[in-house]
């Protein structure tokens, strides 16, 4: 199979709805600064994959048009809050299986206030079985449903293993603490454990400061063969080891399932393995992984799905500071979805850009010191779907 390389990444800083450009010019902004980034012209793109969560049919054409009319596919991706990885799966396969040699993958959103709700009201919900299955395990509130998953699943947890919940609200503090060094994210301001403890309660364990806001922004990654890659002088290729996507399978929603069942900690682990399996990579030797902390909770769960911890050991991990700067993995170094912000279509591909400036050693207050040759990367989206991608580092 063909070997895949990332060439050029970029991203715009993310905004708060309202207060950024319409879709379509974030993402010709985004696209632009990744094919300025791997030194390539548009005309050298064979293929698009574009993801967006909230939006019309053809959004990627609107936003790609503004580059060029070259006439070439253009397909236009949805898959929840994993839609920019999907979008990069894609575009993988496409270079990998030999159909393309150069291709972009790009994500944005422009999203509203407010807590996600389902645009359509006419026909059979996407979630109704999560949601029903959520139904059987506990009680509902007029929280909104995001958070009584991810709260449920971060309160069986704490139960589980005999956590005190206010490990999860350090989750939230280290997230700002990186952020802080992040000219792309948009909540930069420290904030203490007892300010995200003291926020208002959400659901189970999680207050406002624990979940991540609603975000507009964008981000692309153009994606060749090394071949390519090499042909065209490319400076700064990043490998793309290894990438699994994986869905929900038997048992999830059946009775006596639980509640970080339905979360995704099943669909990331499975991923993970796959991931693992085929490049050989012990997890124990990553040094760097952006994941899905789309609350402060998953975060705590996605360490032990990703095989970072074992079952039962997020604590202490979260405690020595093995989770960041001076620790065993730096976890978010961008400040991730809950500093950095979460425009669903653009997360995935965001995550991706953080992890080659890491490797790239471009990170800048951000930098991750050391020998670093490997990154992983996790997108998780209810539904269901999960990517993990592992990158390495271009021999110096």
């Amino acid at each position: 199979m063909t070997e895949v390389v990332v060439a050029g990444v970029g991203m715009i800083p993310f905004a708060k709805p309202g207060a950024s450009d319409p879709y379509d010019v974030m993402g010709e902004a985004a696209a632009r600064a990744a094919l300025t980034d791997s030194g390539l012209d548009y005309s050298k793109i064979q293929q698009a994959y574009v993801g967006y969560v909230y939006g019309d049919s053809t959004s990627g054409q609107a936003a790609l048009y503004g580059l060029g009319l070259s006439g070439v596919p253009i397909v236009n991706v949805n898959n929840n809050c994993s839609t920019g990885s999907s979008a990069l799966w894609l575009a993988r396969q496409a270079v990998a299986s030999g159909t393309a040699e150069c291709v972009i993958a790009l994500g944005f959103e422009q999203m509203q206030r407010g807590a996600l709700t389902a645009v359509f009201d006419d026909r059979p919900d996407a979630m109704g079985r999560l949601n029903a299955a959520m139904g059987s395990l506990q009680q509902r509130t007029d929280a909104p449903a995001a958070a009584q998953m991810f709260g449920g699943a971060g309160a069986e947890y704490a139960q589980r293993y005999g956590v005190d919940p206010a490990l999860f609200a350090k989750i939230s503090v280290k997230a700002r603490r990186h952020a802080a060094n992040n000219p792309y994210a948009v909540f930069r301001d420290l904030v203490t454990e007892d300010e995200v403890l003291n926020s208002p309660h959400i659901y189970g364990p999680l207050t406002r400061l624990q979940c991540c806001p609603p975000t507009c922004g964008a981000a692309a990654a153009v994606v060749c063969s090394a071949e390519f890659a090499a042909r065209h002088s490319v400076s700064k290729p990043v490998r793309i080891r290894a990438q699994a996507m994986t869905t929900d399978v038997a048992g999830t929603f059946d009775d006596g399932t639980s509640m970080m069942t339905l979360v995704g900690f099943e669909m990331a682990r499975r991923a993970a393995n796959e991931v693992y399996e085929a490049s050989g990579v012990d997890p124990q030797d990553l040094r760097v992984v952006e994941l899905h902390d789309c609350f402060s909770t998953n975060e705590v769960l996605s360490y032990e799905s990703l095989g970072l911890v074992e079952e039962g050991g997020a604590e202490k991990f979260v405690l020595a500071g093995d989770n960041t700067y001076g620790g065993r993995v730096v976890t978010n170094p961008s400040g991730g979805l809950l500093s950095k912000g979460h425009p669903l279509g653009a997360t995935g591909l965001a995550q991706c850009t953080e992890l080659v400036w890491q490797l790239r050693g471009e990170a800048g207050a951000r930098q991750v010191e050391g020998d670093l040759p490997l990154a992983l990367q996790h997108n998780l989206g209810l539904g269901g779907a999960c990517v993990v991608t592992l990158y390495e580092r271009a021999a110096r």
